[in-house]
């Protein structure tokens, strides 16, 4: 195999957190892979454990990686290793920071942190597995010891494994509305990698000039049903229409979303949501409710608010994760 390129000047594979599209393209690619795997850190260092990178040649084409460790410090003596790895098949961890044998590579933030990289071949069945939950966002663990690795709903890792990491499916979120802060919110969501569909009832038959997001026209309730709404599954509601609102309103907060937010004034929830109580809403489902919705950081332009929404859904995610308490839904508002 021949040496491998230079990493580019511009470290935009760095800009993802989640390699599997990185995994899909270089099994499609049809050759072996290498998956890296922060599998320690000591310090406080940039990524937390379970950080990944993927490294493999591509046939005529630059070379896949996806993901990084430190923000520049490591990842090109991690890809001289990747490709070494791709060579010879044997599995290693890598260590930098106290006690690493390249002493000249530095974190500039002091911490201490290992790497595993093992090599994978495009039709490992664990891979496979892995890609196929990926699709069906289905929630798996991926065990390995960088020779034997399995990928299932449920496992127990053994002694020998270096690897132990759980893949959720990707985050979800669902935009009501057509004006430009529901833009706003869909814009950013899907470059923060949620899986992004724009609602718009009976909206224009041309979708919105916004990459990397999807659009339907129907009804709320009809949109749902055929996106699917899973915990995994954010929805923002952000329409100045009453009745869309309800509607999606009705649809959202019996649903499996993790999260719902509603756009408006606060003076104003009590009022939007009388009619659903009057219709006999159970109680329990206004406490998942975040009316206003965003966290609260005073801005009201559309850029401000979708900075608010998407970091309302990250915070919550990430609490949800780490099994905090720290950042709840707002019953209160509700």
């Amino acid at each position: 195999m021949s040496e491998r390129e230079p990493l580019p000047d511009w470290p935009l594979f760095g800009m993802t957190g989640d390699v599997r599209p990185a995994l899909k393209a270089a099994r499609a690619a049809g050759g072996p892979l290498v998956l890296a795997t922060l599998i320690s850190v000591e310090g406080g260092g940039p990524r937390p454990e379970g950080t990944q990178m993927v490294f493999a040649p591509h046939a005529g084409e630059p070379a896949i990686t996806s993901g990084y460790f430190s923000g520049g410090c490591v990842e090109g003596d991690v890809a001289d290793h990747a490709f070494a790895c791709l060579r010879d098949g044997s599995p290693r961890t890598l260590v930098y920071g106290e006690g690493s044998p390249w002493p000249d590579i530095r974190l500039l933030c002091g911490a201490r942190i290992e790497i595993f990289l093992e090599r994978v071949e495009g039709g490992d069945p664990a891979l496979s597995e892995l890609l196929a939950a990926f699709d069906e966002r289905r929630p798996v663990v991926w065990v390995s010891d960088g020779v034997i690795r399995e990928c299932a709903p449920d496992l127990s890792p053994w002694p020998e494994a270096r690897v132990v990491r759980h893949h959720e499916p990707t985050p979800r979120l669902i935009v009501v509305g057509g004006d430009p802060t529901a833009l706003a919110i869909a814009q950013l969501g899907a470059q923060a990698e949620l899986e992004t569909t724009l609602v718009r009832p009976k909206g224009p038959a041309a979708p919105p000039p916004i990459p990397g997001i999807a659009y339907s026209r129907a009804e709320p309730a009809e949109a749902f049903a055929t996106i699917g709404v899973d915990p995994w599954t954010s929805i923002a509601i952000a329409t100045h229409d009453l009745e869309i609102d309800r509607a999606a309103l009705r649809a959202a907060l019996p649903s499996a979303a993790a999260y719902v937010g509603l756009l408006g004034a606060k003076k104003r929830v009590a009022e939007r949501l009388a009619p659903l109580r009057a219709d006999g809403a159970p109680e329990h489902l206004f406490a998942k409710l975040h009316a206003p919705i965003g966290l609260d950081i005073g801005g009201k332009a559309p850029w401000e608010v979708a900075i608010s929404v998407i970091g309302e859904i990250t915070a919550l995610r990430y609490a949800r994760m780490s099994g905090s308490t720290s950042t709840t839904a707002p019953a209160s508002a509700a």
